[in-house]
């Protein structure tokens, strides 16, 4: 049987599992060998007692996403960098995301969005945001007192960040 997306013309992603605080390293080294990657990264100000500075933070600890054209694609260049633990899937075959997920954070932070890493949710209400900037985008609708957040998600590696969408209008998927 091959591997998933190995007949697929079309390039799909793949998460990888990173060791800890690795997630910029690895992600250098496999564009330096000509893979296709995309490492979610949010701006955040750290506080010291004598000084502030705003640094890139990694939006998902221990995860970056490569783009392959088949799943066979330099798999063994990508599981044989120092860093990287493998593919996330079943059985140490990576299985390929759904490219909304992935164009659904990368909407966010091409409109610099304010948005937090967020505890997954595995059950909730699924919405899609009409209107606005964040048009299309789906995710899954929280509550808390008179805030309302989106949940958008990644779901193969259980992540999530959420946004606030307090005067935007939703509907349900």
């Amino acid at each position: 049987m091959p591997a998933p997306g190995a007949a697929s013309e079309e390039p799909r992603w793949y998460a990888i599992h990173t060791r800890a605080r690795h997630e910029k390293a690895v992600t250098a080294q496999l564009q330096r060998i000509g893979i296709t990657t995309f490492l979610p990264l949010i701006r955040q100000t750290h506080r010291w007692s004598d000084r502030q500075k705003t640094i890139q933070c990694v939006l998902f600890d221990c995860y970056t996403f490569v783009c392959l054209q088949a799943y066979s694609q330099k798999h063994f260049h990508i599981v044989k960098t120092p860093g990287v633990i493998g593919f996330v899937g079943v059985r140490g075959v990576g299985l390929p995301l759904p490219e909304k997920e992935i164009e659904d954070i990368r909407t966010l932070l091409a409109n610099s969005i304010p948005c937090s890493p967020y505890p997954f949710l595995g059950t909730g209400r699924r919405v899609r945001i009409r209107g606005g900037c964040m048009d299309g985008l789906e995710g899954i609708l929280v509550a808390k007192n008179s805030d309302q957040s989106l949940v958008v998600s990644i779901d193969m590696i259980q992540r999530s960040v959420a946004v606030r969408i307090d005067g935007y209008d939703v509907e349900p998927v």
